[in-house]
């Protein structure tokens, strides 16, 4: 749970330096191939010196191409149709999708599980919902599938570290390379066709894009999977809600954009309350 925090605080800037420096000003193909590039070459050089069977390494490039490429894909065009604030809000779905996931994978249902999935929901339906844009539920469904691939990725990374048949266990930051260069094999033919003409002309540009590649995603998404490797998954699910709180405040403090501090506190709260549930499913079900 303290990786998952951690990256919950480190992630918790994204949204706002996405919406608030990038959005419009930065062609969002490139920015989303910029970051797998640099995010990349991390961990590339760990993959070569570390060679793993060709099958494990395909299934990496696949959670990698869906988790965070066609992920990456889906958020930068929402900034483009909605808030920060309603992007964090149209999250709210995640930790289900998270939930039902991994339990369709497992075989098997805890309802539980969804019950401290759908309480977060409840938290984070109470905060702040600003006034709905003119492409609302264009970007209502474009955050869907986001949250989608953000999702599914994380599932299927913890259930391959779970069910890999192998007599040594998987080194993570050793292989977590080749999730990087599945979602380059999908990012870079879209940005080659679907690419426009609007590429960073500021310092501030290329520091927000810096500091997105390496640490948010080159260091955030290997820290976020391995500690989803450490956790169950209805607190997995849970945590994927933290980040709208966090988010929120962020957005508020430095940018001062109109929150409600009450309903934001409420809603945080009843998260808590259900990251609380969750683990204390977990406990019960070890006995």
């Amino acid at each position: 749970m303290p990786i998952l925090w951690a990256i919950t605080l480190l992630w918790a800037f994204s949204f706002s330096l996405i919406g608030v420096y990038l959005a419009g000003q930065v062609d969002s193909y490139f920015a989303v191939l910029t970051r797998v590039v640099l995010a990349s070459l991390l961990f590339v050089p760990l993959i070569i010196r570390n060679p793993i069977a060709p099958a494990l390494a395909l299934r990496l490039m696949a959670i990698g191409a869906i988790q965070l490429g066609l992920m990456y894909l889906f958020y930068y065009q929402s900034f483009l149709l909605l808030s920060v604030p309603e992007v964090l809000i149209f999250t709210i779905f995640t930790p289900v999708y998270v939930t039902l996931m991994y339990d369709l994978l497992s075989g098997r249902f805890h309802a539980g599980y969804l019950a401290s999935a759908a309480l977060a929901i409840v938290g984070a339906a109470v905060m702040r919902y600003n006034n709905l844009s003119q492409d609302f539920w264009l970007g209502f469904f474009v955050v869907q599938g986001a949250n989608l691939c953000f999702a599914g990725g994380q599932v299927l990374y913890k259930r391959l570290l779970e069910t890999w048949p192998s007599s040594k266990p998987i080194v993570q930051h050793q292989v977590f390379g080749w999730f990087y260069l599945g979602a380059l094999l999908l990012v870079l033919p879209a940005w080659l066709l679907l690419g426009g003409d609007k590429y960073p002309s500021t310092a501030l540009h290329w520091g927000v894009l810096l500091w997105l590649g390496l640490v948010a995603s080159g260091l955030g998404y290997f820290f976020w999977n391995l500690g989803a490797t450490r956790v169950s998954s209805g607190q997995l699910a849970i945590m994927n809600n933290a980040l709208i709180p966090a988010g929120l405040l962020v957005n508020l403090l430095i940018w001062n954009r109109d929150t409600d501090l009450l309903r934001l506190t409420s809603g945080a709260l009843i998260m808590l309350a259900a990251l609380w549930l969750a683990t204390h499913l977990r406990r019960e079900s070890k006995r």
